[in-house]
């Protein structure tokens, strides 16, 4: 059977401090681990939401290797695209968070099994098959400032994805220990022009665009893609859902649901599963936007990263459906 969303880069699993404030030079504890990983994430909320969902990765032969995949499985991700690499560990995030809502990462992904990503492993059957009746490819920067071979298997993805009849998703996800933002810019060029839904936050869609006001850097991002979807998304502030029609671009502020957070890693992620599962289910996209607000709630009530992702009927629960 196709799937609906495919999506690719690091599997992870994380390892994070107990409480607010303890950085990461100093001796502390940690609770972990965690399966992680944006894309991977992001395939474990749409299949919760009984969305046919795949990533492709790699991992190690290993007691991390081994968690996240059990994990996949148990949440009914295919994963014909994970490949398991002798010789490589899988990949470790180490977060500490702070009282101001930031975070520090350490990350052991380049030299991992998540840093080997490469173009080569589109040429295994199993993981070509999963391009077959496709709808929609969605692409995270995360994952191609992982490596070269990262960034090389984003752009032949495209093509084939392109070729299947799907439609492109991107979120730029720009990660300052991965890229800078200059080179994000000119970077992700390529994938920002053959996107049909884009998802930068605010910072981002200026960081694209070099503009320094947001309507202008909308405006930029419908340049030559009037039937292109522009969802900013703002976390605890919500979203906006910008689409072009004959008036010109119209925009939605979709609200936020307050929660209590526990734990912020992945909302993100969730909101954009939960958006594009009901967006290819046939949703207005200001409709898939409050759910995707919804289910980016949702994931910041639980410890771990995709503890918080919840099934259709919590998600439409919480809504007050």
């Amino acid at each position: 059977m196709s799937l609906d969303l495919l999506t690719f880069g690091e599997a992870l699993v994380e390892v994070m401090r107990t409480t607010v404030d303890q950085p990461l030079d100093q001796p502390a504890p940690f609770i972990g681990p965690y399966p992680s990983g944006a894309p991977f994430i992001f395939a474990v909320q749409a299949a919760r939401l009984g969305v046919r969902a795949a990533a492709i990765g790699a991992i190690g032969d290993d007691w991390f290797g081994k968690c996240q995949l059990r994990q996949l499985e148990h949440d009914g991700v295919d994963t014909r695209g994970v490949h398991i690499l002798p010789g490589y560990t899988t990949g470790v995030a180490f977060i500490a968070y702070a009282s101001d809502g930031s975070r520090e990462y350490v990350f052991h992904a380049r030299h991992a099994a998540a840093g080997q990503l490469n173009v080569a492993l589109l040429d295994h059957d199993d993981t070509r098959a999963l391009f077959d009746g496709l709808k929609c490819l969605h692409i995270m920067g995360s994952a191609l400032s992982m490596s070269d071979g990262a960034y090389e298997l984003g752009l032949r993805a495209v093509q084939i994805a392109r070729e299947a009849g799907a439609k492109i998703s991107f979120d730029p996800n720009i990660r300052p220990q991965l890229i800078d933002a200059a080179r994000a810019r000119t970077r992700f060029a390529p994938f920002v022009d053959a996107a049909d839904v884009l998802m930068p936050t605010d910072a981002e869609a200026l960081t694209l665009t070099g503009e320094t006001e947001l309507d202008f850097a909308v405006g930029r991002l419908f340049a030559g893609k009037p039937g292109r979807i522009v969802v900013i998304h703002r976390g605890k502030a919500g979203a906006v859902v910008f689409q072009r029609t004959a008036d010109g671009v119209r925009a939605d502020a979709i609200p936020a649901y307050a929660v209590e957070e526990i734990d912020p890693t992945g909302a993100g992620d969730c909101f954009a599963a939960g958006f594009l599962a009901r967006w290819l289910a046939g949703d207005a996209p200001e409709v898939a936007a409050r759910f995707g607000c919804a289910c980016g709630a949702l994931a910041v009530t639980k410890m771990g990263p995709m503890a918080g992702a919840h099934d259709l009927e919590a998600v439409q629960r919480f809504m007050g459906r």
